[in-house]
């Protein structure tokens, strides 16, 4: 049985939540009409570390109506964003001031199998906590649908060239994590118990 969650792990897990969404939205609008740069990848970079406090407040506030399930879910998510948010750090802090050329050295033996790799677990881990997410019925459809569908395909297609496409994607994943952190903020508070 999972223990209470309490109001400061709601605010903590909805404060990183908006965080990490507004490091991936406001980054991919400047992309929208400048293209990537040095300043736009360091937010880029940092988003998903602030996306895991969000998880485990979601999945805690929830947990009562999902069972092992969304335990399960929570799990795959928690370690397929701890992959995706490796690769993400490398790929917009290293391998963005690499040329065509470094790269290709690089990017040679295991890597590529698996960053692909990391990013399935992602999109699982992203389909599983969705589905958990609309199953307890706790937060609202909208957000929730995102999170199941659109997660998971920004997983793959974020590795594709720059463009309006994949800036577009970073912008609706930050409007979802920021809607998903407002309602945990709203979300009755049933077996919650406060500090302070």
């Amino acid at each position: 049985m999972s223990s209470p969650i309490t109001s400061s792990t709601v605010r903590a897990g909805a404060l990183c939540g908006v965080l990490s969404g507004l490091l991936l939205a406001l980054p991919a609008l400047i992309e929208v009409f400048t293209g990537e740069t040095s300043a736009t990848s360091v937010p880029l970079a940092l988003s998903p570390a602030f996306a895991l406090p969000l998880l485990t407040a979601l999945h805690r506030r929830q947990s009562a109506a999902t069972g092992s399930f969304g335990d399960v879910a929570h799990t795959v998510n928690l370690i397929g964003l701890g992959l995706f948010g490796g690769a993400a750090f490398a790929a917009n802090l290293v391998l963005f001031y690499f040329d065509d050329d470094a790269l290709d050295e690089t990017l040679t033996g295991p890597t590529i199998p698996v960053l692909i790799g990391s990013a399935t677990v992602f999109a699982v881990g992203c389909a599983l906590f969705g589905a958990a997410l609309l199953r307890a019925r706790v937060f609202p459809r909208i957000p929730s649908w995102g999170y199941a569908v659109v997660l998971p395909l920004f997983a793959f297609l974020t590795s594709l060239p720059e463009s309006l496409l994949t800036s577009s994607l970073h912008i609706l994943v930050g409007v979802i994590l920021i809607w998903l952190s407002a309602a945990l903020l709203h979300t009755p508070r049933t077996g919650e118990t406060r500090q302070g």
